[in-house]
């Protein structure tokens, strides 16, 4: 789940000022351990929903078979609740970019793009990923941008090493979509996780002179990566709902996110089945 830097509306996470951002947790194997199961569950719900996603589906059955598959594992969502955010998942459809909250009148249609991010907490811990998915046949503009998207995230995780900066991790998630001719979304961003869904480090997409972007990389950091990318705008706003966020020129928007920790031997994706 993805960071809002804004004060308005009210926000799934802020940025928060330089002065008042405490130092990243840094994990013990035992507790990475536990992350790996947490992100293990967020992948088998992911796969659930993958295979529920067809036309004629509302985002309220995809919230509803996502309860289900948590409980199969003894894990509930971690969104659910959070800064009163109203539902288990975040279903943003097409424009959306972030926030859609699952609705029983918000029925899928061929050709559509929705983007699902799904968090649990599990033994005190939290997963954290995020998917974008086909429903039916979509538009060529629909696959590419998915595509620059995801490859965004895995361009990202390959320099991910201890060692590097998070900055070095922004640079290659920025390089990669603008070289496709996307556009980054500047008001949302990845995060260090664990405990707490919001943890230091501050993960931008993008380069800035954002202090987090010097921290470095080290055994036991645990981060979500998220890349958020739109056709036509880097630029959003926020529906009267106070939570949907969309792409301001209604252009498609897609996101696509996973659980990273830092180990001696290189990224370990932990949000895998």
């Amino acid at each position: 789940m993805n960071m809002f830097r804004r004060q308005a509306a009210r926000p799934l996470r802020r940025q928060a000022p330089a002065a008042q951002r405490p130092e990243p947790q840094l994990k013990s194997p035992r507790e990475i351990q536990i992350m790996r199961e947490a992100g293990r569950i967020v992948a088998r719900v992911h796969a659930a929903l993958r295979e529920a996603i067809r036309p004629g589906v509302s985002t309220w059955d995809l919230d509803q078979l996502a309860v289900e598959t948590m409980g199969k594992y003894n894990a509930a969502s971690c969104f659910l609740g959070y800064r009163g955010y109203p539902a288990n998942i975040c279903t943003s459809i097409n424009e959306e970019l972030v926030h859609g909250i699952p609705n029983k009148d918000r029925i899928l249609k061929e050709g559509d793009i929705i983007s699902i991010d799904v968090g649990v907490r599990y033994r005190g811990f939290i997963g954290d990923s995020a998917w974008t998915y086909a429903v039916g046949e979509i538009s060529p503009a629909a696959q590419e941008l998915m595509r620059v998207t995801e490859q965004g995230l895995f361009a990202g995780i390959e320099v991910a090493y201890a060692g590097n900066r998070v900055v070095d991790v922004s640079r290659a998630v920025q390089r990669f979509v603008e070289e496709q001719h996307m556009h980054i979304v500047r008001e949302y961003t990845g995060h260090g996780v664990g405990r707490q869904m919001h943890e230091a480090p501050q993960v931008l997409n993008y380069v800035s002179n954002d202090p987090d972007g010097q921290t470095l990389l080290r055994p036991g950091l645990v981060i979500a990566l998220e890349p958020m990318v739109q056709l036509g705008t880097w630029q959003t706003k926020t529906l009267k709902d106070n939570w949907t966020v969309i792409s301001k020129d209604r252009s498609l928007a897609a996101h696509f996110e996973h659980t990273i920790a830092i180990t001696n031997n290189g990224p370990e994706i932990l949000t895998l089945p």
